[in-house]
């Protein structure tokens, strides 16, 4: 009798520490099943997206505001990038997305500067002002053939 209780107590305590262990990588991963966290999509289109991957954030004012949801080959040939924006967050419809970059050799992100309109973006609407992401290989090899 003993014997089963030992090994019903092991038991529970290796299922609880693989629960924990699974619950932990989710979270690291960012992966959430449990958000009920509300968004709005808006679009923007790059010249260059060079860098930028699903999943990155969308800052505004250094805080943390959505994340990218789909980078594709729009029209012209630009990439038009979807972002998934918390609702609580209001974008103006002269907004400038710009690709930047964390730290030197840092992830790619999308910083949001608001301008002065008193015009919303809606579900599905669209930022027209955008600046795209450095290429530091081109930089370096305008600078190494003299066209800067």
């Amino acid at each position: 009798m003993k014997k089963i209780n030992f090994d019903a107590i092991v038991g529970l305590f290796v299922l609880t520490g693989f629960l924990a262990f699974a619950y932990m990588s989710l979270q690291l991963g960012e992966f959430s099943v449990f958000s009920m966290e509300k968004t709005y999509s808006v679009r923007a289109n790059f010249g260059n997206v060079s860098g930028l991957k699903r999943g990155a954030l969308v800052e505004m004012a250094g805080v943390n505001v959505g994340k990218v949801s789909n980078i594709s080959l729009g029209e012209n040939d630009q990439a038009q990038v979807q972002l998934q924006i918390n609702n609580g967050v209001k974008i103006t419809d002269d907004a400038i997305a710009s690709i930047k970059t964390q730290g030197i050799i840092g992830d790619k992100y999308i910083k949001i500067s608001q301008g002065g309109s008193g015009e919303l973006l809606v579900d599905g609407g669209f930022i027209t002002e955008t600046e795209s992401a450095v290429d530091l290989e081109e930089l370096v090899s305008k600078y190494i053939f003299g066209k800067v």
